[in-house]
């Protein structure tokens, strides 16, 4: 069986980390979320993949190649303007072919599990199949009806307490799937969704099956959802290799993976799950505490105090930080004194509409360049680009290529 898999979209609720790459290409545990999926579906012994890519498809596709270094073989196929799902799949349609009795469909920027493919692929019948979870908190997810074994309708975003099934977004199609995608109507949001494709399915009378799984499907709707889903990984990580050097009086506890090349320095305290890439230096007297992902070529320098979060490649973070429950991008310089405020339960603005944040420091994306005793305070975020000079409290959200003096 071929899996499509859709990786053409921005994230831009994932901002300002998406500014630079797609939402796809965000790292959990040190692997893109695609990589994931890719893995997935490679111990389901789906190793033929068409990748639907188009925002930052470069990143995408000189970090895949053509699968070979993954155990798959990928095709690539452009969506060339956002026109939603139905669309994008039928992007693929040329590399589906009639002998191609069913194919899948999922998402490239939702975290799932060998378990949750399987659970569609040994249970799915009818004329196409989705894949639910239930879930109490519905809100900004499509649900599902259904009478015993047919789905009746699938509602899109705010369906109050009408279902708490979800759709995972998720599907096995037959190709006479493409021949319906043609006749979907465009949405109020100037889409045409795989959503409406499969309520003219069931409209005309063709048998689309709800499939159930209590497996793992994370969904990182918003930035600091990352970290939830990376301490998700971590914890259930195993076979966490130990390959650089530890100098003596390093001390560690729990499940800690360190890469090739990378020096821990004496004095440095380090508590899993933590995952530490490739040419790290990190110490003396560093301490990272749990749910902590650092990416490859990072100097974190002494007392600095790092815990619950996510730093991407390339960052040099000077000595005396504090960062709790924040998203760092790549290529960052933060100054010694580096503190970033933490609150839970933050309200935070995007677009005009107020979300949510349990607990979050700051997000910061690439390339910006942060003084000496800089403190950002709860949920500020800094874009790309930016450059902020020693002994400043940053109050609010930086655009990008700001310049605080």
């Amino acid at each position: 069986m071929k899996a499509i898999i859709l990786a053409a979209g921005e994230g831009l609720r994932c901002r300002p980390l998406t500014l630079t790459r797609s939402k796809v290409m965000l790292p959990v545990a040190n692997r893109p979320i695609l990589e994931h999926v890719i893995s997935s579906l490679e111990i389901n012994g789906i190793n033929e993949i068409i990748l639907v890519v188009g925002y930052e498809k470069e990143r995408i596709m000189n970090y895949f190649e053509d699968g070979l270094n993954f155990g798959v073989n990928i095709k690539y196929v452009e969506q060339k303007a956002q026109l939603g799902t139905a669309h994008a799949i039928e992007q693929a349609k040329k590399l589906i072919s009639p002998e191609d009795s069913e194919f899948l469909v999922l998402n490239g920027d939702n975290l799932v599990e060998p378990k949750t493919i399987a659970d569609l692929l040994n249970n799915y019948e009818g004329d196409a199949s989705l894949l639910t979870v239930r879930m109490e908190d519905t809100a900004g997810y499509g649900v599902v009806l259904k009478e015993k074994k047919r789905v009746i309708q699938i509602l899109e975003k705010r369906p109050g307490d009408l279902s708490h099934i979800v759709n995972t977004g998720i599907y096995i199609f037959t190709p006479q799937v493409f021949e319906t995608i043609e006749k979907t109507p465009i949405s109020e949001n100037g889409e045409y969704a795989i959503t409406d494709t499969l309520q003219l399915m069931i409209d005309e009378g063709k048998v689309v099956t709800p499939i159930s799984t209590e497996s793992k499907w994370l969904d990182a709707v918003h930035a600091w959802d990352l970290l939830k889903a990376n301490s998700i990984v971590l914890n259930s990580s195993r076979n966490l290799k130990q390959e650089g050097e530890l100098e003596e009086g390093v001390i560690i506890r729990g499940k800690v993976a360190i890469g090739k090349n990378t020096r821990i320095r004496a004095g440095t305290y380090i508590v899993g799950p933590v995952v530490i890439g490739e040419n790290c230096d990190i110490g003396p007297n560093v301490v990272i505490l749990p749910s902590t992902t650092i990416g490859d070529n990072v100097s974190i320098r002494s007392f600095t105090e790092i815990q619950n979060s996510i730093i991407m490649n390339d960052c040099r973070i000077s000595s005396h930080g504090q960062i709790s429950n924040c998203i760092i991008g790549s290529n960052n310089t933060l100054g010694p004194g580096f503190t970033a405020e933490e609150k839970e339960n933050l309200e935070i603005n995007i677009n005009c509409r107020i979300h949510k944040a349990p607990k979050l420091g700051t997000i910061i994306g690439d390339d910006n360049r942060i003084g000496s005793r800089v403190l950002v305070k709860a949920g500020v975020m800094i874009a790309v680009n930016c450059q902020v000079e020693s002994g400043n409290t940053i109050y609010r959200d930086l655009p990008r290529d700001s310049v605080v003096l």
